[in-house]
């Protein structure tokens, strides 16, 4: 998929109910029901400019349900908003909820600051009467969203204000959700024999949450190495060496041959229209062809709005995905390896690509042996990596896991610590939790899930809840 599909705005239909027994009714000063909706819809709209609005029209009659159902599903919209606009008889909404295809629903009532009338002794106060009427309007409709069996109905009420700030984070879930059902996984190419627990069934996520799985041959992997442009190798990795600082032990041609690694990566992907990359770096398969483990992360990947992970977790890869496509932001891949309870800390991080291309730090970026494969027999043994001091600041730390062909999603805050670089072979932080650390992890052990997490800049709860629920994630948020 082209990055100009996941950086496009959230896609909207707006359905908005009103009477027709109401549309008619005049008043000499301000003017019908009917015109003074249309006003009320020109000022909602004023406040979406962050979506894209498929809009009907107001839905006065049952034909009104029919013609939106069908122009919101050839629109393909990422999700539907509906408002009741003052008390309306229910028939259409009825018709709407029982024959709309599956697709989740926002479904909100908004409270005005004040009204605009008095009394209701005048034609005009009184039509301004039943346009205020949007409680008992969302009151009546409120029944058959229970009654009507239909999931992925979310309820929210406030001022327009709150609202729109509340819309903003569904809206953003709901793209997530889209893109993720036209996405491709590429699996590089097998599952990770050492992790059984990160496996996924492909027919289970592809029915349930989306993504397609394709395997990547080794094959391929070799031969598009080997024919790399010499010209396009010596660029990336003069670009490298002129960006970070380079330890002294680095040796030349190991340089070369993790730079060739690590541009075949990206080259598979873009040929295979991959969308989340995993690749499966423990497998002696990947030393045989490339002589090393790839240790760079190409700037394709982030310009695509990709990812990259190891260890053929699929899991992690799609976790993530999902929150680069949330949060916009680039997204660091680690486990955690080790609890200082005197600090209230753990250090946590990943060895092999990780993404170090975030350009405000790229000064926490040295290149380094990878001194764990130093000793080993392969071709490049201990080419270097892009060493990475994960940057400081509160993140998003999440995981995705499968369980009995349901999913579990985990996520908490926790502040990425600055400081020197520490562990040789893997990129790395330490880091503090929101919540006590241990209590963090003995939370995590209880729920059942994996050593790998995603994490990004930024709180991003709120928009993966809403993912969750809208997806039949079961969502587990510890803070």
């Amino acid at each position: 998929m082209n990055s100009e599909q996941k950086l496009r705005k959230p896609k909207a239909g707006l359905l908005l109910v009103a009477s027709p027994r109401f549309k008619n009714l005049y008043g000499p000063q301000r003017g019908t029901y009917g015109e003074r909706k249309e006003k009320a819809v020109q000022d909602i709209m004023a406040t979406m400019g962050f979506l894209d609005l498929v809009y009907p029209g107001i839905i006065y009659e049952r034909k009104d349900a029919e013609e939106a159902i069908s122009l919101f599903f050839n629109e393909k919209v990422d999700f539907v908003l509906v408002e009741f606009l003052s008390w309306s008889e229910d028939f259409a909404w009825i018709r709407f909820l029982r024959d709309m295809p599956e697709i989740p629903v926002i479904f909100t009532n908004v409270a005005k600051p004040k009204m605009t009338f008095e009394t209701t002794l005048d034609e005009d106060d009184f039509i301004d009467y039943l346009c205020a009427g949007t409680l008992v309007g969302s009151l009546e409709a409120s029944g058959s969203v229970s009654r009507v069996p239909r999931k992925n109905v979310k309820v929210i009420m406030g001022t327009r204000e709150e609202v729109t700030e509340q819309l903003k984070v569904y809206a953003v879930a709901a793209r997530t959700r889209t893109i993720l059902r036209h996405s491709n996984v590429g699996l590089m190419a097998n599952m990770n024999e050492a992790m059984w627990s990160t496996y996924f069934d492909n027919y289970d996520l592809f029915t349930k949450l989306g993504p397609e799985i394709h395997y990547l041959p080794y094959s391929d992997y070799g031969d598009i190495i080997k024919g790399l442009s010499p010209d396009e190798v010596d660029a990336w990795q003069h670009d490298l060496a002129a960006r970070y600082e380079v330890m002294d032990d680095v040796a030349e041609d190991k340089f070369r041959g993790c730079v060739e690694a690590s541009l075949a990566l990206q080259k598979m992907a873009e040929r295979s229209d991959t969308d989340v990359m995993v690749y499966n770096d423990i497998d002696q398969a990947t030393f045989r062809v490339a002589g090393c483990r790839a240790g760079f992360y190409h700037p394709w990947f982030n310009e695509n709005v990709s990812v990259l992970v190891p260890e053929a977790d699929i899991g992690a890869g799609l976790m993530t995905y999902i929150l680069k496509l949330i949060s916009g932001e680039h997204v660091n891949f680690l486990e955690p390896f080790h609890i200082e309870d005197d600090f209230g800390t753990f250090a946590g991080g990943h060895a092999g690509p990780n993404d170090h291309n975030d350009p405000a730090w790229q000064q926490n970026v040295i290149i380094a042996r990878d001194v764990r494969f130093a000793k080993t027999a392969w071709k490049y043994a201990g080419a270097p990596f892009a060493w990475y001091r994960i940057s400081p600041g509160l993140k998003t730390m999440a995981q995705l896991v499968e369980c009995d062909g349901k999913y579990k999603m985990v996520v908490t805050l926790v502040e990425s610590l600055p400081g020197k670089h520490l562990l040789a072979t893997y990129s790395h932080s330490i880091f503090r939790p929101r919540v006590p650390v241990k209590r963090l992890f003995e939370e995590i052990l209880k729920i059942g899930t994996t050593q790998h997490f995603a994490i990004a800049d930024g709180d991003w709860t709120a928009q993966l809840r809403d993912f969750a629920e809208m997806t039949g994630i079961e969502f587990h948020d510890i803070r």
